[in-house]
């Protein structure tokens, strides 16, 4: 074989390892760069979830007799919907007063669509309706 042969079979073997390369690069950007949305994917729901305890916790900290629906903005592009409905109610005591389940569910939307909904029961003391 000839010098110059071998020369051009050197060159041929370092366009297809340039090639090889540049594949396995372009797929680990791409493996990458799918990762960083993903974590930013995990954090927006993260804050979501947050986000939606707190409310749980308001609403249920708040004045139950408001039965209904709110909504609003939460702030950081996220969007929030509570709702308290009367699940039952015993029989008024003596003293005038009346125990009344009530079903309480948080919804909050991430500014990209992502909604996480919460909900729970809580027990409490009212006054009797006159």
């Amino acid at each position: 074989m000839s010098a110059r042969s071998e020369a051009g079979f050197g060159l041929l073997e370092a366009v297809i390892a340039f090639a090889i390369a540049a594949l396995a690069l372009a797929t680990l950007f791409q493996g990458a760069s799918a990762g960083l949305g993903m974590t930013a994917q995990a954090g927006n729901y993260q804050e979501a979830i947050s986000r939606a305890r707190s409310r749980l916790e308001a609403v249920r900290g708040g004045p139950l007799g408001a039965v209904g629906e709110r909504s609003g903005d939460d702030g950081g592009g996220f969007h929030y919907q509570s709702r308290i409905v009367v699940l039952r109610a015993g029989p008024a005591a003596a003293n005038g007063t009346v125990a009344k389940l009530y079903g309480i569910s948080v919804q909050i939307t991430s500014p990209e669509g992502e909604t996480v909904r919460l909900q729970t029961r809580h027990l409490a003391i009212a006054a009797a309706p006159p």
